[in-house]
């Protein structure tokens, strides 16, 4: 007998009823297995994450899901459809967003224009137009930069919305990039270290911040992260990849005792 879903009201977790989904999960480059067999499902409303040593294979596993690369075996399935084949517009046409580890801004673009550009995948004037700074419908120009300036508010950018985006901060950097990821309107939301070169503080905030936009906007997010303590303390599941393989998933209580885990970071006796 199958189980109902069951919804967590402290979390906003709905168990049982997986927004993403790992089968097998398989990525080779030439010799090298970057992604082993990787199963495993994110649920609907879950703050995941997705921890290992360095050349664990965690972006791999983001760019198989967002369609960057493609699976050498397996498939991802986004609310039970495969998109392992699917072009990164169309899933991300879908609902799936992500940012990178390596900020890929366009610097010489103001804020707001940087966050407008990225609302042009739903609008009929397209993304085509918004690289080129090319001027849609005027009643879809003024939602778009309306939203624009709703977002930049909400990630404390709102006084800085026509500086050039080369002129922040890394850590404004990284919150600018948050919020042209939710200008795609995205039920799922990836983030490739977003905690990369903030201070503790700035952590602190980073991991509020992260909490408010997942109630606000009922989103699932998996994210990697290095910081350790910023994952347990944030997410409510954790998958550990090592060498391109599963070695841990559950809670954070679990994952932090497991002795393969505590291996792979520190290493045998």
């Amino acid at each position: 007998m199958s189980q109902s879903p069951s919804f967590d009201g402290q979390t906003g977790v709905i168990e049982n009823n997986p927004v993403l989904e790992a089968q097998s999960l398989t990525r080779r480059f030439g010799g090298l297995v970057a992604v082993n067999q990787v199963s495993f499902t994110v649920n609907q409303g879950e703050i995941f994450g997705l921890i290992g040593p360095n050349g664990a294979g965690k972006t791999t596993f983001f760019n198989l899901v967002t369609g960057l690369i493609q699976p050498s075996d397996g498939q991802m399935l986004y609310r039970g459809k495969a998109i392992s084949r699917l072009r990164p517009h169309k899933i991300a046409s879908l609902g799936i967003a992500r940012t990178f580890q390596n900020i890929r801004l366009f610097g010489e673009l103001s804020a707001l224009e940087n966050v407008m550009i990225a609302q042009h995948i739903h609008t009929r004037s397209g993304v085509f137009n918004g690289v080129l700074n090319l001027p849609p419908a005027p009643q879809e120009e003024k939602t778009i930069r309306q939203k624009a300036e709703e977002l930049l508010d909400l990630v404390g950018l709102s006084d800085r919305a026509r500086e050039k985006a080369k002129n922040f901060a890394y850590g404004n950097q990284r919150r600018l990039e948050i919020a042209r990821a939710l200008a795609l309107e995205p039920q799922v939301l990836l983030l490739d270290e977003p905690a990369a070169g903030m201070n503790p503080n700035e952590k602190h905030e980073l991991s509020q911040f992260i909490r408010q936009i997942r109630d606000r906007f009922q989103l699932t997010i998996l994210l990697i992260e290095h910081h350790v303590p910023l994952v347990m303390g944030l997410c409510d599941r954790i998958a550990v990849l090592d060498f391109g393989q599963l070695i841990a998933l559950g809670d954070p209580a679990q994952v932090r005792t497991d002795p393969a885990v505590i291996e792979a970071y520190l290493g045998g006796e």
